[in-house]
């Protein structure tokens, strides 16, 4: 029997929900070659929104093409270009000759080797002139939109991790290469994201960053309950388990919406239910989670300074002034001035989110266990 909820990888077909609004507006983006940045906190599906908004895209254009790049493991910005022509090659045909052809007549420069997967030609090694790449990257830069307009093609370069590009040697010079040559693009357009949130923020919405204002800005909001509740009852249904409306959100409430922990916890269920999930199950599904991430969440939790965990205890007492006189020294915060620097570096470690006076813990099942195991919280 198929296992109906995934987390920790693409949520593909049926085991997508929902973002039908981004998905249409993503879908129309790639059509018009507009450059799409999407943000939103860590595991809230990003990666599978972007495939599952080109898949569809492609099914309506068939001119277009796509290119999925993960920066996160590159080093340097050799390899970023190294791996961006492979990927446009890998994209651009499907034959080993026209592979070949395309490399030495496109990147001729750098001396091309391409080295390939036994009875798969879509695999394959590319191996270029690293002193030349690094001399002269221009025509790697412009590979796409030299492929497209020679065969009447449209290519959307997505690249995941893409705030890793900020620890490369001289990542400022770099950005602003990649920003003069990507903006004269008239065949290619991009689609940026990542996981690391605050340091994507500093990437697109700083004005004195290269990229600052460089596409449309999608901003993931946490799916409705309501559309959790229709996706966790179909999902029991379709595998011939029950779960009433209220158990399913009980579910969604537990998670706090959060996609992975949704897909996480309601997989812990399914699993747990023989017949008819009920809501003992989800807190026993609950509580196992919480003990399932104990040991990460001391260690996590063991990496914070005093004052830091003391500000937690305070959220999850419901404080809401933190500055007051009484709060700061009942809780130990020391200045008005530390609390704010205890703010900043909790959102920059992405433990919360600060909207407006709202502060939101983002780990939902981190938030339990530092209530339930941690501070001990009735």
């Amino acid at each position: 029997m198929e296992i109906p909820f995934v987390f920790g990888k693409l949520a593909v077909d049926k085991d997508f929900t929902n973002r039908q609004e981004e998905r249409k507006r993503l879908i129309s983006n790639f059509s018009k070659l507009v450059n799409s940045v999407i943000l939103s906190p860590p595991s809230w599906g990003k990666s599978s929104l972007v495939w599952k908004a080109a898949g569809e895209a492609v099914k309506s254009d068939k001119n277009l093409r796509f290119c999925f790049i993960n920066a996160f493991d590159m080093q340097s910005e050799e390899q970023f270009y190294c791996t961006l022509a492979t990927e446009v090659l890998k994209a651009s045909a499907n034959k080993m000759r026209v592979l070949n052809d395309h490399a030495n007549e496109l990147l001729g420069r750098y001396q091309p080797k391409l080295s390939f997967v036994e009875d798969n030609p879509n695999e394959f090694t590319l191996h270029l002139d690293e002193k030349e790449v690094k001399a002269q990257p221009d025509e790697i830069l412009q590979l796409t939109e030299k492929i497209a307009a020679q065969h009447g093609l449209k290519f959307i370069l997505c690249i995941d991790e893409f705030q890793h590009v900020s620890t490369f040697e001289n990542t400022l010079l770099f950005q602003k290469r990649l920003r003069a040559a990507w903006q004269k693009y008239q065949h290619t357009a991009f689609c940026l994201y990542g996981n690391k949130y605050q340091m994507l923020n500093l990437i697109f919405a700083d004005s004195s960053m290269p990229f600052y204002k460089f596409g449309d800005q999608l901003y993931l909001e946490r799916i409705d309950q309501e559309e959790w509740i229709r996706f966790i009852s179909k999902r029991f249904r379709d595998t011939k388990k029950s779960i009433t409306k209220r158990t399913a959100a009980f579910i969604a409430a537990l998670a706090e919406c959060h996609p992975f922990y949704v897909q996480q916890l309601a997989q812990q269920c399914w699993f747990r239910t023989v017949d008819s999930c009920s809501a003992e199950i989800v807190r026993d599904a609950h509580e196992g989670l919480i003990d399932q991430l104990s040991l990460f969440f001391w260690s996590k939790t063991g990496e914070l300074s005093g004052s830091y965990i003391q500000f937690l205890r305070a959220l999850l007492h419901g404080v809401e002034q933190f500055s007051s006189k009484e709060v700061m020294k009942e809780y130990h915060l020391g200045t008005s001035a530390n609390v704010v620097k205890i703010k900043k570096m909790l959102e920059s470690k992405e433990i919360i989110e600060l909207n407006g006076k709202k502060i939101i813990m983002l780990d939902p099942i981190y938030k339990s266990w530092l209530k339930s195991r941690y501070f001990k919280i009735n």
